[in-house]
């Protein structure tokens, strides 16, 4: 009996230490920052809230924690997935058109105005803080090394969340990135990596700025955030992007909600959207969507055409990993919304045209 108490002792020990000393876990916001968390109307009693009533655990069933550790089932994919490779002159165009390159998940490469615009861009091999915590990413190559990257001019954060802000991809990419977006209290992650300060802006909901002609708006995700032992003591988001030429929404991470009709009146309708799918299950129903949800939520923003994000790239949950695509896909097809699918690398052209279709998770 006392073997097995000191050796929980000795575990707890090692994880406490490993969270406090280890820096992926992030920073604590500056004086200035708490300042703007305390007067959100999204912040009470310490915590960030959501604009409904949202429980992170609609049930858990314990029964379930074993299905976690294994790859059956068809949870991860059985051959290698097809990626389109990049070289840095691909994203550096001297027209206005825009263009969106996903690279998995939610990790996206918007050129937009002539400025070069990278969403969540988590290219670590592993959505957890240490490699042994988590499966591996389903592509083995990149579209494009991070190095090899042209300039970036903005970053935009949705929150925390280690498959959404990865450390080793932030230490690689903050001296190309000219400003990073982000929402309440992620200034502090990133100034403890070694992110200027300057080039970094926080965003409550609805605020919003205008960086050479495109309106970058950070609006509402129905969600949570939390790195360590902590959680929701940061804000998460959807981003909208718009200029005169295009309107793009990005969904960030979020369950079903009355938000994204909101956020479809004051700022569609979009050209396009990119819409979570992905990693859903009963037990957390309320902060992500199934794909039927997805689709729903694509008709309230009122968007021309989506792509779903946030699957194709890791098992984080018990759902066949193409499970979000194949009933994205019949929903799509059931309520007439236009649904692109592209191949991880693979580049959309907002011109009203041809756009990806192909069904490249079947072999």
């Amino acid at each position: 009996m006392i073997g097995i108490l000191s050796i929980s002792a000795l575990v707890a020990i090692a994880g406490v230490s490993f969270i406090n000393l280890s820096p992926q876990f992030g920073g604590k916001p500056s004086e200035l920052s708490l300042k703007k968390m305390n007067n959100s109307p999204n912040f009470k009693e310490g915590i960030f809230i959501n604009k409904e009533k949202t429980l992170q655990s609609t049930g858990f069933k314990w029964q379930t924690i074993p299905q976690f550790f294994t790859n059956g089932n068809n949870k991860v994919p059985n051959f290698e997935i097809p990626v389109e490779t990049h070289k840095k002159s691909d994203f550096i165009s001297d027209n206005n058109q825009s263009k969106i390159t996903w690279f998995g998940h939610s990790a996206a490469l918007v050129e937009m105005e002539g400025l070069t615009i990278f969403i969540d861009p988590m290219l670590g091999e592993v959505a957890a803080p240490h490699p042994m915590l988590g499966s591996k990413r389903f592509n083995k190559v990149h579209p494009i090394s991070i190095d090899s990257l042209p300039i970036i001019d903005v970053v935009l954060i949705s929150h925390d969340h280690y498959d959404h802000l990865d450390y080793g991809s932030i230490l690689k990419l903050k001296e190309k990135v000219k400003q990073f977006y982000v929402p309440l209290g992620i200034k502090a992650h990133l100034t403890e990596w070694g992110v200027s300060e300057e080039k970094i802006t926080e965003f409550d909901w609805w605020e919003n700025i205008n960086y050479k002609g495109v309106e970058f708006v950070s609006t509402p995700a129905r969600h949570f955030s939390g790195r360590g032992f902590t959680r929701n003591n940061t804000l998460w988001c959807s981003w909208v992007l718009k200029s005169e030429s295009n309107s793009i929404f990005f969904s960030g991470d979020s369950g079903y909600g009355n938000h994204f009709k909101e956020i479809g009146e004051k700022y569609g309708p979009f050209d396009f959207s990119m819409m979570e799918c992905g990693q859903y299950n009963e037990q957390w129903a309320q902060i992500h969507m199934t794909p039927e949800e997805t689709i729903q939520a694509s008709i309230d923003v009122q968007t021309k055409l989506m792509m779903p994000i946030h699957w194709g790239a890791f098992k984080l949950a018990l759902h066949e990993w193409t499970d979000p695509i194949e009933r994205s896909s019949k929903k799509a097809i059931e309520l007439n919304v236009k649904m692109a699918t592209p191949k991880v690398g693979e580049t959309i052209v907002l011109n009203g045209g041809k756009f990806p279709s192909e069904k490249w998770w079947i072999q």
